[in-house]
This record gives structure tokens, C-alpha cells and sequence, in this order.
């Protein structure tokens, strides 16, 4: 089974390096399948749970990351991504945290509650999203 070199890399460390079958990600530009000798392609991530299959079996891990950039040629899949984390590095209780305190931030907003007035939406949105890949990438259920 023909495979494709995977690294994960945050600011601060090495996250992930195998070789893997494929690799599912959301861009900004939309949900991506890499195989193995996929066309050259740069692309920005989103904050999400990423999907690496290891083998013809659909064996599965994965993998939180905070938003980022992908560099795919034939060979190699080289994220930088801005946070990374593999669901045995993440505290369930901090991500649960993060998020209901974004959630209260952007109901408070949304209501017109006046001392929410300077709320910064675009942070406390991307802040409910980092929260929601960490709990997916540990396959927490997520309240709604």
C-alpha cells in the first residue's frame, strides 16, 4: 500500500511525523483528502480535528489543530500549524472550560447584555472553535 510522510509541527515542538495512507483536513478552502503522490498544493487550515489514517483498515487518529498552513507535494504532507495537540496532550476539562466561556461571551453579545459591548466576536468565535477540535480530537461529546 503505497504511503505519504506526514509531520505536524507547532511553534514549539514536533507534534506528529509518520507515514500515513491519508489525511483529511479542512482548509479554508473547504474538506481535502491527501493520498499519497497528491498534486502540489499550499493551502490555510481551519481550527479542527484532522483525520489520519494509518492504514488500508481505516484505522483512525486524530488530531487537533488551532488553524495553520498545509504543504502538500507527492512525497511529503508538512503542516505549521499555529497549536497542535494529539488527543493524549489535551486537558478535556480546559477545553470544556474554554469553550463555555466562549459560548457565555458570544450569548452575552448576541443578548445586547451592555457590559459585553466590547467583546471581541471574531476571538471568542475562533476560541469556541479551538475548544470544540480539542474535544473532538479526544471524541468528547460537545454540548450545543
Amino acid at each position: 500500500m503505497a504511503t505519504i510522510k506526514l509531520e505536524i509541527v507547532s511553534p514549539d515542538r514536533l507534534v506528529y511525523s509518520a507515514d500515513i495512507s491519508m489525511l483529511i483536513v479542512r482548509s479554508t478552502g473547504g474538506e481535502l483528502g491527501i493520498l499519497p503522490h497528491h498534486a502540489p498544493l499550499v493551502t490555510g487550515l481551519i481550527p479542527h480535528a484532522m483525520r489520519v489514517r494509518l492504514g488500508a483498515d481505516r484505522d483512525e487518529q486524530l488530531i487537533a489543530v488551532a488553524g495553520g498552513f498545509m504543504e502538500v507535494t507527492p512525497e511529503k504532507i508538512t503542516v505549521l500549524a499555529t497549536a497542535a495537540e494529539q488527543p493524549i496532550d489535551i486537558d478535556i476539562n480546559r477545553a470544556k472550560r474554554a469553550m463555555a466561556r466562549a459560548k457565555e461571551r458570544l450569548a452575552a453579545f448576541h443578548q445586547g447584555v451592555p457590559e459585553s459591548r466590547d467583546i471581541d466576536v471574531e476571538r471568542a468565535q475562533l476560541a469556541m472553535q479551538r475548544a470544540m477540535a480539542r474535544l473532538r480530537a479526544t471524541q468528547t461529546d460537545i454540548q450545543d
